[in-house]
């Protein structure tokens, strides 16, 4: 599992995140909502290994987080495909790295297998500028698929797309997610209430200033989840109030008590 402890960070001297205590089993799939400012990515990349704690641990598998590692993920809102290689050379370099001992034609035959997963079967051959923005994104969850990690930090992923790819990719990650065997454990970061309680089986809720945690929800709906009938539903309309809530409360305590660091998170 990923497990955070008292985790504060700091940058240029001011606080970014602060008193963050944070449990992900392995199999989960967490949303990590909040408005900007919260410091999720910041979070995601402590997550990662590619920042330090100023104070705290963050631990996966009971391992103390010291750096980058393969067993860890991350994939960004921008895509992050090298422009001079293919889409299946970018993915053929992910499958190099995750198993150095196989032999060229079978990097290439998996990293195309990996493209047809997402549906990309057909581009296999295009560059990055050849693609539009939906199709790099599900190149670079195939290159982040092909690396074989255990954990997947998704950082907005799909936040600079149109609404129909959005919803796409959407649809994407919950299939792959749910028919892994076994299933990665997925922490996802978005400020959008909607995708956080359509892909979440948690959402967990930072406040602004510096970021912590202000609850930690369990989502009741079961999988597949359908939007027409989610979004409509009595149950989901009240959580998202709920949230709502939530945010209207730390930005009233933040102008009336500033500096403050509330007790425990509420949970739901």
């Amino acid at each position: 599992m990923l497990e955070i402890r008292g985790l504060t960070f700091s940058y240029g001297g001011e606080p970014v995140l602060q008193a963050i205590d944070l449990i992900v089993p392995r199999g989960q799939l967490v949303s990590l909502l909040g408005p900007s400012g919260s410091g999720k990515s910041t979070l995601l990349r402590l997550a990662a290994g590619l920042e330090h704690p100023t104070e705290g641990v963050v631990r996966w598998a009971g391992e103390p987080v010291a750096g980058p590692s393969l067993r860890r993920a991350i994939v960004f809102q921008d895509y992050a495909l090298f422009p001079w290689m293919s889409l299946r050379g970018n993915v053929e370099l992910a499958v190099r790295k995750a198993r150095p001992g196989l032999g060229r034609s079978e990097r290439r035959d998996l990293a195309e297998d990996y493209l047809r997963l997402v549906g990309l079967a057909d581009a296999v051959a295009k560059y990055p500028h050849e693609l539009s923005g939906g199709m790099r994104q599900r190149g670079a969850i195939a290159r982040v698929l092909a690396l074989g990690s255990e954990l997947l930090l998704l950082d907005e992923p799909f936040g600079a797309l149109d609404p129909l790819n959005r919803a796409r990719l959407q649809d994407l990650l919950l299939e792959i997610w749910s028919s892994g065997v076994p299933r990665k454990t997925v922490l996802l970061v978005t400020h959008d209430v909607d995708e956080a309680l359509l892909l979440g089986g948690r959402v967990v809720v930072l406040g602004t200033a510096p970021g912590r945690v202000i609850a930690d929800l369990e989502v009741p709906f079961p999988l597949p989840r359908s939007r027409r009938e989610l979004f409509s539903a009595r149950d989901y309309v009240e959580l998202e109030e709920r949230i709502a809530g939530l945010y209207r409360h730390d930005v009233i305590e933040r102008i009336e008590r500033p500096g403050i660091v509330e007790g425990p998170a509420e949970r739901i």
